[in-house]
């Protein structure tokens, strides 16, 4: 055995904690053998235990160079897994039952070797997802979970090694398989039409998706716009002159394409998606509120590279359906988009109003560019940045219990007094009180 393999035993020995040939492992009679990874989609290495409480996921480590890479994460108790890769860009995805992550904030920021970066969390109710980005194509040499053993805590093990391209794309999962993969999510509901209108809140990213993230204060995206859409949807609600939904009501993950897809069932006449931007170190202090409208040409080049990062959110989530559904391919044609497009544009211009007394508002605060979750051809939908998680004030202010007060107030005024206008005109049923 040359001494580059017994340095990398020894080095991934002592990764995972304890000797890489320990007996123990319940993916196989010894920790010598583990489990192979099929081409596409590996089968579960083990029971789950049959406890109805979520493993609760407590540190993470890489280990390792440019030809072999080791993933080691901690858990309170053995899960199954299943591991595929996915390309362009190269990635490798772990799915998991419903797992708690109490990892360091630091957790997957920083790759070594092949991994550049790995993020995790739910991905659907009770399944939860592990995405490893890769610096190339690798093979998914093992990827097994460990027992606990002499107090050390279960751990899941997932070794990479470095391949050619031509090998890597044999190995991806096809597209119908990737598409058949995502639990259905049961549809959110808001009971029996009674005539009026239904918004739609759509709080952005969620479970393995972050957003955009502050690492200095270990703040996310995902869970600020969960906060505020929670307390407007407390409020409309209070005014009993609407039926809210929302697209997600926890910290799980939500395709782009459901969460147009539930303001078309719902036959929504208002669709809000929820976001907190946020820039590089080098762009300066940019500040202040964004609202996004739908357009196929961008208004300027930051909200072309904002929907380009918007639009990434499946594949981020280690999802790669780019295909509209057909339907709304067909019905993006329509003259029928045009109206829902001006109703879009006019209660953009409503809520800049509402909000500007209220919130720092950026200096062209009215853009558009071509959002996917905008894409709902019978809906007014809008994006509404609320700031930027880079800014130290848009930060301390989005994170403050009275600005979030102020700010959903001013919302809810800016969206009565839309439909006030609509009810007018006799474009909407009259929403009773």
């Amino acid at each position: 055995m040359g001494w580059r393999v017994v340095l990398w035993v020894l080095l991934m020995g002592l990764v995972a904690g304890f000797p890489v040939a320990r007996a123990g492992s319940t993916d196989v009679a010894a920790a010598t053998t583990p489990v192979q990874v099929p081409a596409a989609i590996m089968p579960a290495a083990v029971t789950d235990a049959g406890s109805a409480s979520p493993a609760v996921a407590t540190d993470a480590r890489l280990a390792g160079d440019g030809e072999r890479t080791r993933l080691v994460m901690d858990l309170s108790r053995p899960v199954a897994l299943g591991a595929f890769t996915l390309a362009d860009p190269y990635r490798v995805v772990v799915d998991i039952p419903d797992v708690a992550f109490a990892l360091p904030a630091s957790a997957g920021r920083e790759g070594r070797g092949l991994v550049s970066a790995y993020r995790f969390g739910l991905f659907a109710p009770g399944k939860a997802r592990l995405v490893i980005d890769l610096t190339g194509p690798v093979k998914i040499d093992k990827a097994f979970v460990i027992d606990p053993i002499d107090g050390q805590p279960a751990r899941l093990v997932v070794d990479l090694v470095k391949t050619d391209r031509v090998s890597f794309m044999k190995s991806v999962a096809a597209p119908v398989q990737r598409a058949q993969a995502v639990p259905a999510l049961a549809p959110p509901t808001v009971g029996p039409d009674d005539g009026r209108p239904v918004i739609v809140l759509d709080p952005g990213h969620g479970g393995v998706d972050s957003g955009a993230v502050n690492a200095t204060a270990s703040i996310n995206e995902k869970d600020v716009v969960l906060q505020i859409a929670r307390t407007l949807r407390t409020k409309l609600m209070a005014t009993g002159r609407y039926r809210i939904v929302m697209t997600r009501e926890s910290d799980t993950f939500v395709p782009l394409g459901d969460r147009v897809k539930i303001a078309r069932d719902h036959q929504a006449q208002l669709f809000i998606s929820l976001h907190a931007d946020s820039l590089a170190a080098r762009t300066g202090e940019v500040r202040g509120a964004t609202v996004y409208t739908l357009s196929d040409r961008a208004s300027d080049a930051e909200a072309q590279r904002l929907a380009d990062d918007e639009n990434r959110a499946d594949m981020i989530a280690g999802l790669d359906l780019s295909e509209e559904p057909t339907d709304v391919a067909g019905i993006l044609l329509d003259l029928a988009q045009r109206e829902t497009k001006n109703f879009s544009a006019q209660f953009a211009r409503t809520l800049v109003s509402g909000v500007d007394g209220v919130a720092r508002m950026h200096k062209s605060p009215i853009k558009s560019a071509g959002f996917k979750v905008l894409k709902a051809p019978d809906v007014p939908s809008v994006l509404f940045e609320l700031g930027y998680l880079s800014s130290t004030k848009d930060l301390e202010l989005m994170t403050s219990d009275a600005w979030q007060s102020k700010v959903t107030d001013a919302m809810v005024t800016a969206i009565n007094a839309y439909f006030s206008l609509r009810e007018r005109t006799g474009s909407v049923p009259v929403a009773m009180p």
